[in-house]
Formats: C-alpha cells, structure tokens, sequence
C-alpha cells in the first residue's frame, strides 16, 4: 500500500504500530549529526517523521537531499513525543513517525512560493501556479466546504422528493441581461449554440412535463465584466416548483439556508427568515441587497432643510432632489482628511459633495453649521437620533444618486467602524421588486428581472396604464451584503405572457423566435410554478469568510476573464477555423 494512514490521522491510539504515510515536504529541519525532522504534508494534515541517520546511513543520505514540496513515502513506527514535546497546534502533535524506510515519488522544483507563506505573493502568480496555490490550507479548507456544501444542499432536497436533472449545456441564444458565450457549429455552418446563463427556460418546461420537484448544481456562463464576487462561469443551486405560491417557495429555500449553515458552517438559523418589501430596502437603506448585521439607516432631512439658509440643500430639494444622511455612531473623531477621502469615495457613485456635522455638547459642529438655526439642528439630531461624538453625513442629490452612494458610504463605515460580527449572518428575505424598469436610453420598458416573472396578483390592472408601478411575484434572497439567491413565480399563462412581451417591446413574431419552443408548452397545459437561483460560488465564499470569489473556486478565471494557468483563452488552428467556416480579423480589421 502507498499509506496507511494520512498525515493527519495518527493520535496516541496507534503508538508502537508500524505504518506508512505519504506526502509533500513541507518543512525539515537539520539537527546535526544523527537526526533529521520533516514534517510531511497532505490535505487532512501533518505528521512529523524523524530520520536517525547513524542507524540508516543510506536513508539518512536519501533524506538530507529532500526539499520543500518534494513528494515522499515514509514507513516506520508511531512514537508517543513526551509530555513536554507535545505540540498542541497539530492535531497529530502528541506522536511523530520513526522512520526505516523512505521512498522519493517526486523531486520538486524550487516552489515560486510556499503553501503555508504568511506574506502572499500577488494573485497572477498563484493563480499561473495554482496547482501549488491549492496547497494552501486556508484554500483546501475552502474547497472541502464547497465540496460539504454541495452534498448539504443535495440531501436536504432528496428528503424533499426533488430530483436531480441535468439540462443542456448547448442551447439555443435568447439574448437578454448579459452577452452570451457562443459555440460554433460545424454540423450547421453559420448557426451557433450558445451556453446557459441560467436553465431558467428548461426548468420551467420540466414544470410542464410534469416533474413537479427539481433541481441541480448547474454551471452557467455570463460574458459580463467581472468582480472580486463574479466569474465568467459559475455554479448556482438552481430549484424549481410545480403547484406552489411564493410562500412556499421561500418557506423550502428558507429551510435550506438553515439546513446548510447548521450542517457545514454550524451557525443557527431563525425561521421563518424575515421579509422586506424592495420599496422598504431601498428607503431604509439605499440598496436592495443591504447588510442587515448593523442599522445605520438612511434617514430623509428634506423637510427639516427645503429652507435653510444652506443653498446645497435647499436648491436640491428645490430641484426635485432629496437630502438624505447616515449617522456614523462614535465616528466624530474622523479627522478633515478622512472625511476627505469618503468624500472621495461617494464620487464614485455620482455625489457631487459630501455634508457632514460632527456632534459635540448637544450641537452641530461644521463649516456649515452656520447656516442652520438652533431648531433645525435640533430636529436634524432628531432626526437621525444623534448623541455627542457621533459624525453625521449627508448627501445631496437626485434620488437615485443618494441611495447609491449612501448605501456604499453605509456599507463602508461599517466595516471601518467595526459595527457587526464578521461570523455573524443575517438571512432575510427582499420581495415585490418592480415588474419592469424604464430603459432612458432606449426608451423602452425593460424586465428588472426577467420577462417571464409572474405579476403581482395585486397589480394585473396596472399593467396596461401604469407599468412603472407593477410589482413582480419576484424575491431575492440577502446574507451580509449580498444577492445570495434570486428568483420569481412564473407566468404560467401564454397569453398573459404575450402581454408582458408587448410592454418590452418583443413582438409575438420576435417571442417565437426567441422563446417559441417555452412559449409552444406554456400551451399544452402549464401549472402554476415558481424557482429560484442561489449562487453556490458565493455561498461557499460567504461561509468561508472570504470576500474574494476566485478563492473557494478550484479553477477560477481572472477579473480579464482569463485562465492563467492553462492560457485560455487561446488561438486555435486554421484547420479547426476551417472545419467550423470561421474567419478570424486581426485587430485592425476589427477596428475599422
């Protein structure tokens, strides 16, 4: 046998017993004449095995030459260390290996880095070596859970009668939301697939074809620009349910947030998970995806200041704008140049300026504290519920821009200010988005979602005379500041559905030619149903505590969308252009 044993199994239990281990080298240490330690490496752990090579010269010489990383074989008997060598930071501490005889699977070049390096080397050169990059223990441990994850999720749906069906991965291309990725065919010249974004049309015709209860791990493409939290290709839980309401929808989803945090993360979760319509999100907190782990809500003062003396203020509310602000609880010792900097900081979201008062003996104080009386600046504390040495900050703008930018300000000052518990999660549930959202650029209606999600049953007689107010039976689902999961019930209806075509402009010509193949077994006895999506990549990311996506992902992709391990994407041959009636352009051309 190549082991008996892995490098982070031996305990007490097995002193005298003569076993054998295999591994990495992933450290040694020379004690002179008679003996040599090397700790030795796999993923469940280390094991120290020590060399006397006065008693086995020509393994003694074998072992001297072993280096990092280098691939070995060790047998010998398991020893207890004594009391006073014990090392209690590994799980194998209490033992070490005697070793009487060593095999070399492997030489190692020198590594670019080392796995257990404290100071790690830029991410283009782990991710161009990320086949010693995986050896990092923070990064197995990642993929372990992923991998935990993945069978948590598989047998809370088992228990639940769902089944597991793969849908394909060469499809047809429905262009909306973000670009697809295309697939030549050399069968039909000229014509391509393109791969999923989602399986949303096949799940939806499994609804049809009458299996009731589905889901699957399923892999999914978006050519879109990418994020620390987004990949080109990635992996969702994808589920769908036949004969359900929203209710339902969110009462099995719920359960399964709290099956997988309990089983692999061992945090408890409280159900039902709450719920917040997006009106509500948007106001309270600027965003539709918030950190709920802390308060600091975005409080409205354009009542208190339409007729300060502060033109800022007034003009904006004069304008049609609003005048909004946070309460950064303690933050007054915040220096000029650090207000600065989150001036700075919500630029980038469109603010043109940053207001701020820092609260001392019961006033405001600022450059423009002047501007407002005794009884405004008592109702603006009042208002937002400010206590000496607090820092308020307020935008001044379009309604949008004030959300935008004081929902990052908010989720920025959170974590410089240390306001939650980074284990914490707070799961809850964002429902009633608006069905459609107006396109200025093209002056158009477009889906905020998707266009097969269901209306409102509340809003169908808005739909012709006030499309803008229509809510959509559509959920997300939120986790410390993400869009963990996403979904809606569908329309069931063709006709319905046609009508919701024509607010987005897709003719039923168009509709066919997109969706004809849904649109044909909407027709032949659909039932009410509804899914949902939940990213899995972030899901692992959020439960390892990570904020990089690219992390608990085996192979990932760059920010660039490239593999640097392997070169992909990569120029093929003519042959294989031939083969496909592909013409590649030089860049000139294309930029012509």
């Amino acid at each position: 046998m190549l082991r008996t044993h892995t490098c982070g199994e031996l305990r007490r239990d097995q002193v005298d017993e003569v076993v054998t281990i295999s591994g990495w080298v992933n450290n040694y240490r020379d004690f002179g004449e008679h003996l040599l330690f090397v700790d030795l490496r796999d993923r469940y752990g280390k094991t120290q095995v020590v060399f006397n090579t006065q008693a086995n010269a020509s393994m003694g010489d074998v072992a001297r030459k072993l280096r990092k990383e280098d691939v070995v074989q060790v047998t010998g008997r398991v020893k207890y260390r004594g009391d006073d060598l014990v090392n209690p930071k590994l799980e194998t501490g209490a033992i070490e290996i005697v070793a009487t005889d060593l095999t070399v699977f492997s030489k190692s070049k020198t590594p670019p880095f080392e796995p257990e390096t404290t100071e790690l080397p830029n991410e283009e050169l782990r991710l161009s070596h990320r086949f010693v990059d995986l050896r990092r223990p923070s990064l197995q441990r990642n993929i372990i859970m992923r991998h935990k994850l993945t069978q948590s999720v598989r047998n809370y749906f088992n228990n639940l009668d769902f089944l597991e069906i793969e849908t394909p991965m060469l499809g047809r291309s429905t262009p909306e939301g973000a670009r697809d990725y295309l697939v030549p065919s050399r069968v039909h010249p000229g014509s391509f697939y393109a791969l999923p974004q989602s399986p949303q049309i096949y799940k939806q015709i499994l609804m049809v074809s009458g299996f009731d209860r589905y889901y699957q791990i399923a892999r999914c493409f978006r050519d879109e620009d990418l994020r620390a939290d987004r990949q080109p290709e990635f992996t969702q839980i994808d589920v769908e349910m036949a004969f359900v309401d929203r209710d339902d929808v969110l009462s099995t989803i719920g359960g399964l947030i709290a099956h997988v945090l309990k089983d692999v993360a061992g945090k408890e979760v409280s159900l039902p998970l709450p719920r917040y319509t997006y009106a509500d999100v948007m106001e309270r907190y600027g965003s539709d995806k918030p950190d709920l782990r802390f308060d600091m809500q975005l409080i409205d003062v354009g009542e208190i200041v339409k007729d300060s003396e502060f033109g800022v203020f007034s003009k904006t509310i004069e304008g049609g704008g609003r005048v909004r602000g946070i309460n950064a609880k303690g933050a007054a010792h915040y220096s000029r140049k650090m207000i600065d900097g989150l001036t700075a900081f919500v630029g980038e979201y469109g603010a043109r300026g940053l207001a701020f008062f820092k609260v001392k003996e019961g006033k405001l104080e600022s450059s423009i504290a002047k501007f407002f009386d005794e009884t405004k600046q008592k109702a603006i504390m009042e208002a937002l519920s400010a206590e000496d040495g607090d820092l308020l900050l307020f935008v001044a703008d379009k309604p949008a821009v004030t959300s935008a930018a004081l929902a990052a300000l908010r989720g920025r000052l959170g974590k410089e200010l240390e306001l939650y518990d980074p284990s914490e999660f707070q799961c809850a549930w964002v429902v009633d988005f608006p069905l459609v959202t107006y396109n200025e650029d093209a002056g158009r209606w477009d889906a905020e979602h998707h266009p097969f999600c269901s209306i409102h049953p509340d809003d169908t007689d808005k739909l012709e005379t006030e499309p803008g107010s229509v809510r959509a039976s559509s959920y997300d689902l939120i986790v410390n500041g993400y869009e963990a999961a996403s979904g809606s019930i569908r329309i069931h209806d063709s006709e319905v559905q046609q009508t919701v075509f024509d607010m987005l402009n897709i003719t039923p010509e168009e509709a066919e030619s997109r969706f004809g193949f849904l649109l044909q077994s909407l027709r032949y006895g659909a039932p009410p149903h509804g899914g949902i999506a939940l990213g899995l990549d972030r899901w692992v990311m959020l439960m390892a505590g990570d904020d990089n996506i690219r992390d608990v992902i085996a192979f990932p992709k760059t920010q660039r969308a490239s593999d640097l391990l392997s070169g992909a994407p990569s120029p093929v041959d003519q042959h294989q252009l031939d083969d496909l009636n592909l013409h590649v352009q030089s860049q000139e051309q294309s930029d012509s």
